[in-house]
């Protein structure tokens, strides 16, 4: 079976499916691999490096796609409205699509890999299974993201991290707000005491407390009788009566803030407002906020998704869009492993092909078109 590989062309993107190692690996599985030239360019991975590893380098997307049984990539494939490469109507009908494609944001797309008889994965709906760990994207590129907010805030806040004691005098440590403690949020946490600031952190599930504390940071919640888990462990949309008592509490700790880092997203809607312009207005001048939420319109009413900027008075937000793409050589790593861990142990190596469980949870939990239909529950009402 024919494993592809492209370059990824979305805006902001600067990694790639597969890495020289997965190559190996997907090689010794039985597949061929074919990576598109210069896909591997922007994470530091030559064409000479995926050629050495068993890959076979296609000159162009078409070449690249011409009877792959598989397709492995990051972002969803562009079609032909948008410009440029028209990759969706590459890809032959019953060939897998294994890539993050958005499916909430872009139903539209859904119903495209249905109508060209594509079987669709979502790898952002990955069941939060023990056994599908090794699989989960969102926090394998969380967690990167979590560390570079930290070190984009401190390149942009004009102090030092640590307490430092001189002969000229005193440096106070810094204090850094962190909100939200899923994945991203507790590597902020930890990054964060890493470089010696002092570090608190809230969110709405009362079990992120026991993990903040184990960071060294100091855990701030509104209390309440609300669960705000879903099953599935995800933080969910809480009653106007929290919000409102979040928000002042919030409003109070911001005010003693230099830093602020936002986490908060809720899978299919719009990112929760938690710092409206009258917080900001609070706090300090050369306060930074990282907004990890931009993409999904932002923690911050202030937010401008995309860009950095600083506000008049003096708190600069940085927002950007694709921040694991920041650290383009490591999510790629990590991201090609969560393929490669996926796709492993559907490998049925007697047949020389795959055997896949239709029923299985994980692939229950991320097909979304099989057949020609839209299969995925969440999603069903777009056929």
């Amino acid at each position: 079976m024919k494993i592809a590989i492209p370059k990824e062309r979305r805006e902001h993107e600067k990694r790639v499916a597969a890495t020289p190692d997965t190559v190996k690996k997907l090689s010794s599985l039985g597949f061929d691999v074919v990576v598109e030239a210069g896909a591997g360019d922007a994470s530091q991975i030559s064409d000479k490096d995926y050629k050495e590893a068993g890959a076979e380098i296609a000159a162009n997307t078409a070449d690249a796609f011409n009877d792959a049984d598989i397709i492995f990539k990051v972002q969803r494939p562009m079609q032909g409205n948008e410009g440029g490469v028209d990759e969706l109507s590459m890809i032959k009908k019953g060939a897998m699509l294994i890539a993050m494609l958005e499916p909430t944001n872009h139903v539209d797309d859904v119903k495209a890999y249905a109508q060209n008889g594509i079987l669709a994965f979502a790898m952002e709906f990955m069941p939060r299974i023990t056994r599908a760990q090794s699989m989960d994207v969102l926090s394998s590129q969380s967690n990167l993201a979590g560390y570079s907010a930290v070190i984009n805030a401190a390149h942009e806040y004009g102090h030092a991290f640590p307490m430092m004691m001189t002969a000229a005098g005193t440096v106070a440590p810094a204090k850094v707000m962190v909100m939200g403690a899923g994945v991203a949020g507790l590597q902020a946490i930890a990054t964060a005491k890493r470089l010696g600031a002092v570090v608190s952190a809230t969110d709405v599930r009362a079990a992120a407390k026991e993990q903040v504390e184990s960071l060294g940071g100091k855990f701030v919640m509104v209390e309440s009788d609300e669960g705000g888990e879903t099953e599935g462990g995800y933080a969910k949309e809480m009653s106007d009566d929290y919000k409102r008592r979040q928000a002042e509490l919030i409003a109070e700790t911001l005010k003693k803030q230099d830093i602020v880092i936002t986490t908060a997203l809720i899978p299919g809607r719009p990112a929760p407002v938690l710092i409206n312009d009258d917080m900001v207005a609070s706090m300090k001048r050369g306060s930074v906020i990282v907004d990890l939420a931009a993409p999904a319109g932002g923690n911050c009413t202030l937010t401008k998704p995309g860009e950095t900027y600083t506000t008049d008075n003096g708190v600069t937000i940085i927002a950007h869009l694709n921040i694991a793409s920041n650290l383009a050589a490591d999510s790629s790593a990590l991201y090609a492993k969560n393929l490669l861990n996926f796709i492993t142990p559907l490998v049925n190596e007697e047949h020389n092909g795959l055997d896949i469980d239709w029923d299985d949870e994980i692939i229950n939990g991320i097909l979304l078109t099989k057949d020609g239909e839209i299969v995925h529950e969440r999603l069903k009402g777009g056929n």
